[in-house]
Protein backbone atom coordinates (compact mmCIF):
# COMPACT_ATOMS: atom_id res chain seq x y z
CA UNK A 1 0.00 0.00 0.00
CA UNK A 2 1.39 3.22 -0.96
CA UNK A 3 1.43 6.58 1.21
CA UNK A 4 -1.02 8.46 -0.98
CA UNK A 5 -2.96 5.77 0.24
CA UNK A 6 -2.06 4.89 3.62
CA UNK A 7 -2.46 8.86 3.89
CA UNK A 8 -6.00 8.69 2.90
CA UNK A 9 -7.49 6.48 5.14
CA UNK A 10 -5.82 8.22 8.04
CA UNK A 11 -7.41 11.21 6.83
CA UNK A 12 -10.65 9.76 6.59
CA UNK A 13 -10.19 8.05 10.55
CA UNK A 14 -9.15 11.11 11.64
CA UNK A 15 -12.13 13.01 10.20
CA UNK A 16 -14.63 10.73 11.33
CA UNK A 17 -13.09 11.08 15.21
CA UNK A 18 -13.20 14.44 14.61
CA UNK A 19 -16.91 14.60 13.29
CA UNK A 20 -17.94 12.48 16.35
CA UNK A 21 -16.29 14.78 19.04
CA UNK A 22 -18.25 17.72 17.20
CA UNK A 23 -21.70 15.49 17.40
CA UNK A 24 -20.55 14.65 21.09
CA UNK A 25 -20.38 18.49 21.82
CA UNK A 26 -23.96 19.20 19.57
CA UNK A 27 -25.76 17.08 22.04
CA UNK A 28 -24.70 18.64 24.94
CA UNK A 29 -25.50 22.04 23.42
CA UNK A 30 -28.97 20.39 22.67
CA UNK A 31 -28.74 21.11 18.87
CA UNK A 32 -30.35 17.61 18.32
CA UNK A 33 -30.84 17.17 14.80
CA UNK A 34 -26.81 19.15 13.89
CA UNK A 35 -25.72 16.00 16.80
CA UNK A 36 -27.55 13.19 14.40
CA UNK A 37 -26.04 15.12 10.90
CA UNK A 38 -22.51 14.50 12.59
CA UNK A 39 -23.40 11.36 13.79
CA UNK A 40 -24.23 10.41 9.66
CA UNK A 41 -20.93 12.14 8.57
CA UNK A 42 -18.63 10.20 11.34
CA UNK A 43 -19.95 6.98 10.18
CA UNK A 44 -19.54 8.16 6.32
CA UNK A 45 -15.90 9.00 7.39
CA UNK A 46 -14.72 5.79 9.07
CA UNK A 47 -16.91 3.82 6.10
CA UNK A 48 -14.95 5.85 3.73
CA UNK A 49 -11.60 5.11 5.40
CA UNK A 50 -12.67 1.24 5.04
CA UNK A 51 -13.48 1.83 1.46
CA UNK A 52 -10.03 3.26 0.47
CA UNK A 53 -8.33 0.17 2.83
CA UNK A 54 -10.47 -2.07 0.48
CA UNK A 55 -9.96 -0.88 -2.52
CA UNK A 56 -6.65 0.73 -2.48
CA UNK A 57 -8.22 3.88 -4.25
CA UNK A 58 -9.83 7.30 -3.42
CA UNK A 59 -13.35 6.42 -2.13
CA UNK A 60 -16.35 7.34 -4.19
CA UNK A 61 -18.57 10.37 -3.72
CA UNK A 62 -21.34 8.98 -2.38
CA UNK A 63 -22.94 9.71 1.17
CA UNK A 64 -24.88 6.03 1.25
CA UNK A 65 -23.94 4.56 4.50
CA UNK A 66 -24.97 0.74 3.29
CA UNK A 67 -23.14 1.35 -0.01
CA UNK A 68 -20.16 2.22 1.09
CA UNK A 69 -20.24 -0.51 3.72
CA UNK A 70 -20.97 -2.81 0.63
CA UNK A 71 -17.77 -1.49 -1.01
CA UNK A 72 -15.58 -2.20 1.90
CA UNK A 73 -16.88 -5.44 1.91
CA UNK A 74 -18.18 -5.10 5.47
CA UNK A 75 -20.97 -7.51 5.71
CA UNK A 76 -24.35 -6.09 7.46
CA UNK A 77 -27.02 -8.16 9.27
CA UNK A 78 -30.67 -6.43 8.71
CA UNK A 79 -30.63 -4.60 11.88
CA UNK A 80 -27.07 -2.78 10.81
CA UNK A 81 -28.76 -1.98 7.53
CA UNK A 82 -31.86 -0.88 8.77
CA UNK A 83 -29.82 1.78 11.33
CA UNK A 84 -27.35 2.68 8.33
CA UNK A 85 -30.65 3.50 6.05
CA UNK A 86 -32.21 5.56 9.42
CA UNK A 87 -28.43 7.38 9.95
CA UNK A 88 -28.38 8.12 5.64
CA UNK A 89 -31.49 10.25 5.92
CA UNK A 90 -29.66 12.76 8.67
CA UNK A 91 -27.66 13.65 6.17
CA UNK A 92 -30.33 14.38 3.44
CA UNK A 93 -32.75 16.16 6.23
CA UNK A 94 -29.73 18.16 7.40
CA UNK A 95 -29.23 19.55 3.95
CA UNK A 96 -32.26 20.39 2.42
CA UNK A 97 -35.05 22.56 3.36
CA UNK A 98 -38.12 20.72 2.30
CA UNK A 99 -37.24 17.79 4.04
CA UNK A 100 -36.30 19.36 6.95
CA UNK A 101 -39.79 20.06 8.68
CA UNK A 102 -40.48 16.51 9.34
CA UNK A 103 -37.34 15.61 10.43
CA UNK A 104 -37.13 18.24 13.06
CA UNK A 105 -40.71 16.88 14.47
CA UNK A 106 -39.33 13.29 14.68
CA UNK A 107 -35.55 13.64 15.54
CA UNK A 108 -35.17 17.05 16.97
CA UNK A 109 -35.72 16.18 20.52
CA UNK A 110 -33.31 14.36 23.19
CA UNK A 111 -34.32 10.76 23.20
CA UNK A 112 -33.91 10.43 19.68
CA UNK A 113 -30.43 12.20 19.57
CA UNK A 114 -29.16 10.06 22.59
CA UNK A 115 -30.32 6.64 20.97
CA UNK A 116 -28.86 7.57 17.51
CA UNK A 117 -25.29 8.59 18.87
CA UNK A 118 -25.21 5.69 20.79
CA UNK A 119 -25.62 3.91 18.09
CA UNK A 120 -23.17 5.92 16.14
CA UNK A 121 -20.68 5.53 18.71
CA UNK A 122 -21.12 1.22 18.81
CA UNK A 123 -21.23 1.14 14.92
CA UNK A 124 -18.04 2.81 14.55
CA UNK A 125 -16.18 0.82 17.50
CA UNK A 126 -17.76 -2.03 15.74
CA UNK A 127 -16.34 -0.73 12.02
CA UNK A 128 -13.05 0.08 13.54
CA UNK A 129 -12.37 -3.55 13.94
CA UNK A 130 -12.75 -3.98 10.57
CA UNK A 131 -9.54 -2.62 9.72
CA UNK A 132 -7.28 -5.06 8.76
CA UNK A 133 -4.77 -6.17 11.64
CA UNK A 134 -1.28 -4.82 11.10
CA UNK A 135 1.75 -6.84 11.13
Amino acid sequence: MNKKIKDSIKYWEDSSKDELKVAKNLFKLKHYSQCLFFCHLSLEKILKALVVTKIEDYPPYTHDLRKLAEIAGIVLNSEQKEILDIIFTFNISGRYANEKEEFYKEYDKKPAAEKYLKITEKLILWLKKEFPKKK
